[in-house]
């Protein structure tokens, strides 16, 4: 498919190249009625076949910008939806965001559609950037802390040095690098409510439950706050490790479960958390399918050069993480897992209750604040 855009190119410079020979039979026609300019008869020959050529001329120029035009307008739009969003360089970002006019403040209505709008991408992971986008919110909402109040979705922190750097945050440049357009079309909203939004309107799109969501953060204007690294999940650890991620900020057994069936979604990637592959064979939907392959399949150790996750023993196309596993053998942990697998509306229910609640943490909404 890469070899398609310069074939393009190069089939609107042939057709613009169509009016060139006009140019040159109207200098013959004129050279061959001065010579023989003998008689009106001749004359009037050469006039009438100087204007059938000026007419072809215009005929032929017309065709070369109608259809030059087109081949540009083609391969400028071939380029819009096949391009790729590089996590660095000069190039770097996503194609601009094609939007009617721009937004009023405070219609999230539109902001809502310009991130539908930029979700679908065949040419990226499994056909979508929901996924990453959910992970985006989930990472910018969970290094909050019950105790002193700090961190969390307000200020947008991951804006800045250190914590954009952060191991727990590679790949994530992609998710912020495809809002910016959504940001410039709606200057308004600030990249604290702009990153929560979207993982609930990719949750949604998805076909998951509609996640409660209220605007009110604000933007940090520099890195001033963010807090020490490590608050973020670990996936190499097991279920105390859970239950000291989730309860410093104020999570129960139940809610670990319910946020833990995000892992329904997307695929993990060497290049960003060192794991490979996904949790399911549908990465793109929003179901309980996560708690169904976690309790149904046989999972093996996978035998790889990577660090220790698992594969299902049948297909090994799927895959499960240390901290997955300690759901099942945890007591209580199990008991949600098997709640869920067997009641997506139950999972749907309580994952939209929890997700809602990790947006919102230490965020000071207005007293007014409703949410949408």
């Amino acid at each position: 498919m890469a070899s398609t855009a310069p074939r393009l190119a190069r089939l609107g410079a042939l057709l613009a190249r169509q009016g060139a020979p006009a140019t040159s039979v109207l200098s013959q026609v004129r050279a061959f009625s001065e010579k023989a300019g003998a008689g009106p008869a001749a004359a009037a020959a050469a006039t009438a076949a100087s204007e059938a050529k000026e007419a072809k001329s215009k005929i032929r120029g017309f065709q070369a910008l109608l259809f030059g035009g087109l081949g540009a307008g083609f391969l400028y739009g071939y380029s819009l939806f096949t391009s790729q969003v590089p996590e660095s360089g000069p190039l770097s970002g996503p194609p601009a965001l094609l939007t009617s006019k721009p937004s009023t403040p405070g219609d999230y209505a539109a902001v809502r559609q310009s991130i539908a709008g930029v979700l679908d991408n065949n040419d990226y992971d499994d056909g979508s950037y929901g996924p990453v986008l959910v992970r985006l919110a989930w990472h910018a909402s969970g290094t909050y802390a019950k105790k002193d109040g700090s961190g969390g979705s307000n200020g947008a922190t991951m804006r800045f040095a250190p914590e954009c750097e952060w191991a727990a945050n590679a790949g994530l440049a992609v998710a912020r690098k495809l809002l910016e357009p959504v940001k410039a079309a709606h200057p308004w909203i600030s990249y604290a409510d702009l990153w929560t939004l979207a993982g609930v309107v990719a949750i949604e799109e998805m076909g998951g439950p509609v996640v409660p969501w209220r605007p009110g953060r604000s933007d940090a204007p520099d890195g001033a706050k963010i807090v020490p690294d490590g608050r973020l999940p670990d996936a190499k650890q097991g279920a105390k490790h859970l239950r000291d991620i989730f309860g410093r900020m104020g999570f129960d057994d139940k809610d670990i479960v319910a946020l833990s069936g995000a892992h329904t979604l997307g695929r993990c990637h060497p290049d960003r958390s060192g794991f490979s592959g996904p949790w399911t064979n549908a990465p793109t939907t929003f179901s309980n399918l996560y708690f169904q392959e976690l309790l149904n399949n046989k999972w093996v150790p996978k035998k790889w050069d990577g660090p220790l996750q698992y594969e299902d023993a049948k297909t090994q196309s799927l895959m499960m993480l240390p901290s997955d596993m300690a759901l099942l053998s945890d007591r209580t942990f199990k008991k949600y897992v098997n709640q869920y697998a067997k009641d997506e509306e139950a999972f749907f229910k309580d994952f939209a209750v929890a997700f809602s609640k990790l947006l919102e943490l230490g965020v000071p909404f207005p007293a007014a604040a409703a949410k949408a």
